[in-house]
């Protein structure tokens, strides 16, 4: 069987594994390290704090620095509320095009470097090939924070790192950060006829909202003069408000999610000082002086750095000569490349599917990008 359609029947295995981020990733991650330690590859599950998730981190060759990190992510985003036409988790073909919940962001990829386990194993030599494998990239890159300390704690640095992010096989050498937050307020209930006698947190929180609306125009003027970004500067996002109990009833409780996507780090201070003394300096003095025990409290679900053009780029050079391409762009999107950036790796996002199929229904991963993947990583073979 050739590479391409054993990827197309791993891809299938991986799709039927439902990993959205808030459930147990386990039993794909315990599949695919049955498929690698079946190439010779020595696999390492490394346990999330909560118990149900894990890490996979396998390798192919010495133990040492200097190797090349092949790298994807195992979880998915829900499907519920989504109108699907298929099955999201019995994968379909149709029409040249691989549809169910992930194939695109980001299994296909997956399925593409384990179907050339084997011939990696055949072939690698001095240099190590490794498996990357992580949880809850969704949720603020989580399982890569946490392979990046045990890696610092093992002492192994690769040189080199692919992250096979949907990219229509582009190269990418940098992106934008990807904060994000959850602000909690809370308040004093009371009967909605005497307002002033509570402390209405939804009113609060949308005092809050008003103000990082504020921040996202000011931050269109802030914007570096050579961004390469689409858009060009930091981006805020509020994705959910919620609160309150009932028509007449003061809410006491109410919460906002919201994101940033920084150009800069500078940006990211500017936005999290003006909500600092946004907060300290109004909003907490009003609600205080009616209930002393109000709150206003911001929980960080994820900082991610983003990824940074670097002039001298080994991992850019190695995609380049694989590809054939010679050019690299940026995305607006985050990754964990930033992530092996900051433990030293050179870091390029580089795989197959485009980002404007991921997350919504029917998403699809269309099988020549799938073959182009497969053939950059035949030939990354022929390197080892």
């Amino acid at each position: 069987m050739d590479a391409l359609n054993r990827s197309i029947d791993i891809l299938r295995e991986l799709i039927a594994f439902p990993t959205v981020s808030t459930d147990s990733n386990l039993d794909m991650i315990q599949h695919m390290a049955g498929l690698l330690e079946e190439a010779g590859a020595r696999c390492e599950l490394i346990a999330a704090p909560c118990g149900t998730k894990a890490n996979l981190f396998a390798t192919l060759g010495p133990e040492r620095d200097g190797g090349i990190l092949l790298s994807g992510h195992s979880d998915v985003v829900p499907v519920s509320d989504q109108e699907w036409t298929s099955d999201p988790f019995a994968m379909e073909e149709r029409d040249g095009r691989l549809y169910g919940r992930g194939t695109c962001d980001m299994k296909g990829f997956i399925a593409a470097t384990l179907a050339l386990a084997p011939v990696f194993a055949a072939r690698v030599k001095d240099r190590p090939l490794h498996f990357s494998f992580t949880y809850d990239e969704e949720t603020g890159c989580l399982g890569a924070q946490h392979l990046s300390e045990v890696l610092k704690a093992k002492g192994l640095t690769p040189g080199v790192a692919i992250v096979g992010e949907p990219t229509e096989m582009r190269i990418i050498d940098g992106h934008k950060g990807c904060y994000e937050y959850t602000t909690r307020f809370s308040g004093l209930p009371g009967h909605g006829s005497l307002p002033d006698q509570g402390v209405n947190a939804v009113e609060y929180a949308v005092r809050y909202v008003n103000h990082l609306l504020g921040l996202k125009d000011a931050l269109r003027s802030r914007a570096p003069a050579m961004s390469g970004f689409d858009p060009p500067w930091t981006t805020v996002n509020v994705g959910a408000l919620t609160g309150g109990v009932a028509h007449n009833v003061i809410a006491p409780t109410a919460q906002v999610d919201w994101e940033m996507r920084p150009v800069q780090i500078e940006d990211a201070t500017f936005v999290k000082d003006s909500l600092h003394r946004f907060c300290s300096e109004e909003l907490l003095p009003r609600m205080r002086a009616i209930h002393p025990d109000a709150s206003i409290e911001t929980e960080v679900i994820g900082e991610v750095a983003g990824l940074e053009p670097a002039d001298d780029n080994e991992a850019r050079r190695i995609v380049s000569e694989l590809t054939g391409a010679n050019t690299s762009d940026l995305v607006s999107f985050g990754t964990e490349a930033g992530i092996f950036q900051a433990l030293g790796m050179n870091v390029v996002v580089c795989g197959p599917g485009s980002i404007e199929q991921a997350h919504k229904a029917d998403e699809y991963l269309a099988i020549d990008q799938l073959g182009q993947c497969v053939r950059m990583l035949e030939r990354l073979a022929e390197r080892l």
